[in-house]
């Protein structure tokens, strides 16, 4: 009797959770490299969901390969439009049939001569992801390949040495011996350390900012204060000046009108000598 394909199904082991089966990392170097590939893009998708990243992970794309125990495990890979959750492995066929968008293999003294030839034809004919690329954490050689017309063509670089991903809408560059992500503006994508410690020095900045308004301010204020006790003062000795006259003013006054009253005296008894006969000259 035929079987349906929901009967199939359900006979068909659960392979979502097998685990990965890679070594690990060559050396310290290597270690280092990576985590900086995985930790600088989930910060600069840190909101995005519709991603999964693969660091030395097994990849299962077929029930022959487990079988053999033939495992192909990128050091790198991105996946593209998946649900950005935790996994064991990347199982293709339990994944909707999906590969990664991305792959970058981590290039040692063991690996090279596989990375540049038995994995680059398996992600060009098997695979066919849109864009690998290979790093020496040791040489600093950094090659890139783009998949065209079904086959891997030499991305150009840039003057300064980079390579554009279409895949990641980033360039890929060494910058002080490590491989690193660069915005299409040229900015260099930090890692979480460099933007935790990038933002503590803008607010250090802004901190430092905020002290020399205060302080400008202070000393604004304190001008400003100067120049109104200066003002209160020049009120003051104007005040004290328009006094001053108004006293020599009404000195001068009072000195005029003892001078016109005794000369009214003088007129006076001058005036009383006549009247007795006495010239007032002749006195």
């Amino acid at each position: 009797m035929a079987l349906t394909a929901e009967q199939i199904e359900a006979l068909m082991p659960d392979c979502s959770e097998l685990l990965s089966d890679e070594p690990e990392m060559e050396s310290s170097l290597h270690y280092t490299q990576l985590l900086i590939l995985v930790t600088c893009l989930e910060w600069l998708w840190r909101d995005r969901e519709d991603f999964f990243i693969g660091a030395n992970l097994s990849i299962y794309y077929s029930r022959q390969q487990l079988k053999n125990r033939e495992f192909r495990g990128p050091d790198f890979f991105l996946v593209k439009d998946t649900e950005k959750r935790p996994r064991n492995s990347w199982v293709i066929w339990e994944e909707d049939g999906k590969y990664p968008n991305l792959i970058i293999e981590l290039l040692s003294d063991s690996t090279a001569k596989v990375d540049r030839g038995l994995k680059k034809e398996l992600y060009q004919n098997r695979f066919r992801t849109p864009e690998y690329f290979w790093f020496s954490p040791n040489t600093l050689e950094l090659v890139g390949w783009r998949l065209t017309d079904s086959e891997y063509k030499s991305i150009t670089p840039s003057e300064n040495g980079w390579y554009w991903s279409q895949e990641l809408g980033l360039y890929l560059g060494v910058f002080e011996s490590r491989l690193r992500y660069f915005s299409v503006e040229g900015r260099l994508i930090p890692t979480p350390e460099e933007a935790n410690l990038e933002e503590i020095r803008k607010a250090e900045i802004a901190y430092r900012k905020a002290e020399a308004e205060k302080q400008r301010a202070e000393s604004e204020k304190q001008k400003a204060e100067s120049e109104k006790q200066k003002a209160e003062s020049e009120k003051q000795k104007a005040e004290s000046e328009k006094q001053k006259a108004e006293i020599e003013k009404q000195r001068a006054e009072a000195e005029k009108q003892r001078a016109e009253d005794a000369e009214a005296k003088a007129a006076i008894l001058a005036q009383r000598l006549r009247d007795l006969g006495i010239n007032p000259d002749s006195l």
